[in-house]
């Protein structure tokens, strides 16, 4: 169980402000988060929080600090690889024989881009036509801009086949590669709050939201699985993490093929 926070005096008031300044609601977070808020509060040696929220009023950059420190972007591609095979081999193909190969697909919570990369190339791979491109959502502006130049260090390519790395990413100097603009063309990365944000209704065959439901309080947790399961297509999937559960799958109309596949169910 997540041990107790005990913010300061004041705190309930901060993220009042937090939520009107910037449209963040802290409250939908976890523990974990709100430590980051305040080790965040320490290294800027803020004695209060009066202090902390004027730093965020009158400095645009100390606000986007304030937002990547409280996210926690740690990637790669077809990160649990084995997961990217059954999509490569059993679910896109599968969606493909149903509904043919024009999916709309979208990364929701994207980061700095390898996830939506790595279905841009899967998608390559099959000749999806994923109209018009395959989108991607994060709250980050820095990782989404990383994402955006799709420059990534030879590390993070571990678990991408070395054909593909030949085929979809260009050497760059001291162990840099980029994204070849045929995978780039096919995301639209976009900046977006999934929290605060309307869905488009039935409208995706694959939603991939993979590790970044887990700093969420359960509450949150539940209304963004319901926002996915209506923005779902009937019989479309939704994928999450490998350690994560959607454990009232059944009351949002889905059904599980597997600890982190759902489908919803058709008519």
């Amino acid at each position: 169980m997540e041990s107790q926070f005990s913010p300061m005096p004041g705190y309930e008031e901060f993220k009042r402000k937090v939520r009107t300044l910037m449209n963040i609601d802290l409250d939908a977070y976890k523990q974990q988060i709100h430590r980051r808020v305040h080790m965040l509060m320490q290294r800027w040696k803020c004695s209060n929080y009066d202090e902390y929220i004027d730093i965020l009023r009158k400095n645009p950059d100390k606000r986007k600090e304030f937002l990547d420190y409280l996210a926690i972007n740690v990637s790669e591609f077809f990160r649990n690889p084995s997961i990217w095979w059954l999509l490569r081999d059993k679910i896109l193909p599968s969606l493909v024989n149903e509904r043919g190969k024009r999916l709309k697909m979208w990364s929701a919570g994207s980061a700095t881009g390898e996830e939506a990369y790595s279905l841009a190339i899967l998608a390559q791979e099959l000749n999806l036509l994923c109209p018009p491109y395959i989108e991607a959502w994060d709250i980050d502006e820095e990782a989404t801009n990383i994402a955006l130049k799709g420059i990534y260090h030879k590390r993070q390519l571990t678990n991408v086949p070395q054909n593909w790395i030949e085929r979809y990413f260009v050497k760059l100097q001291d162990d840099y590669y980029q994204i070849k603009e045929e995978i780039k063309k096919r995301v639209q990365f976009k900046l977006v709050n999934l929290l605060n944000t309307p869905f488009s209704q039935n409208t995706y065959y694959l939603i991939l939201c993979r590790n970044v439901t887990i700093y969420f309080s359960p509450d949150t947790k539940k209304v963004l699985y319901q926002k996915f399961a209506q923005a779902l297509r009937a019989g479309g999937i939704l994928m999450v993490g490998a350690t994560e559960t959607i454990y009232d799958y059944r009351d949002l109309g889905l059904e599980s093929l597997g600890q982190f596949l759902y489908r919803k169910k058709l008519p």
